[in-house]
C-alpha cells in the first residue's frame, strides 16, 4: 500500500522562510532554525515549571509543540509583525488564515499519521498550559534575537526589544521569570567569556 504525501516535502521548506521580513538584520533567521530554538526553550520553560513550581506538564510534548508552531508559514509566509497587528480586524483576519493553512497542512499529512500531526497542529488540541509555555518560549526566542541584532550594533531592533520586555513581564510568569533572570544575561557575553566562566568554575558547570 502506498501512503504518499507532500507534507514532510512541505515542511522541509521552513528553511527558506526568513523572519523579520521589512527590518534589516545583521543575520537572517529563518524559521526552521527559530523553531528548533523555541523547542528547547519551551522543554526548559516545561522543565522549570515542573521542578521549582509545581508543574504537571510533560516538556517532551511542549517541545514537540514548539517544533510545529509556525509550520503554516510555509503556506502563508512570515507577515511583519507591524502589518499582522495593525489593528483587530487584520490580526482576526490573520488568525483565520492561519487556520486555514493549518488545517491545508494536517490535510496533506499521510492519512495513517494524520491525527498524530493534527493532534501537533491544530492549537484547539493543546491545553491551555502548553499553549502558553510555547507562546512564551517564541516571544522569548524573539526578545534574543532582539538582543543579538542590538549586540552586534543594529538598532533597527530597539523597538522591538522594548516591546517584547513589555509582553514578558506582563506574563508574571514564575518559569518565565526564572529562566530570564538566570539565563538570558549569558546571551549579551562573547563566546571568549562564556567560555571562560565554564573553565573557572570547580565543576565545568553554572
Amino acid at each position: 500500500m502506498t501512503d504518499k504525501s507532500h507534507f514532510f516535502a512541505h515542511l522541509a521548506r521552513m528553511k527558506l522562510i526568513n523572519r523579520w521580513p521589512l527590518m534589516h538584520n545583521v543575520r537572517t533567521e529563518n524559521v526552521q532554525e527559530h523553531s528548533l530554538q523555541v523547542a528547547m526553550v519551551a522543554h526548559a520553560l516545561a522543565l522549570i515549571k515542573n521542578k521549582f513550581f509545581g508543574g504537571q506538564v510533560n516538556p517532551d510534548r511542549v517541545a514537540t509543540l514548539a517544533m510545529f508552531h509556525d509550520v503554516s508559514e510555509v503556506l502563508t509566509g512570515d507577515l511583519p509583525t507591524p502589518v499582522k497587528y495593525f489593528n483587530q480586524a487584520i490580526a482576526a483576519e490573520y488568525k483565520k488564515i492561519e487556520k486555514i493553512a493549518e488545517q491545508k497542512l494536517i490535510d496533506m499529512a499521510p492519512e495513517a499519521l494524520r491525527a498524530d500531526y493534527a493532534a501537533l497542529i491544530d492549537g484547539q488540541q493543546h491545553s491551555d498550559e502548553e499553549a502558553f509555555l510555547v507562546k512564551a518560549a517564541d516571544v522569548l526566542c524573539a526578545y534574543l534575537k532582539t538582543m543579538e541584532e542590538l549586540s552586534a550594533g543594529n538598532k533597527e531592533f530597539t523597538l522591538a526589544k522594548k516591546r517584547l520586555d513589555k509582553i514578558l513581564k506582563n506574563y508574571h510568569s514564575e518559569e518565565v521569570d526564572y529562566f530570564i533572570s538566570r539565563y538570558v544575561p549569558s546571551f549579551s557575553l562573547s563566546l571568549d567569556e562564556i567560555t571562560q566562566d565554564e573553565f573557572d568554575s570547580p565543576t565545568g558547570s553554572s
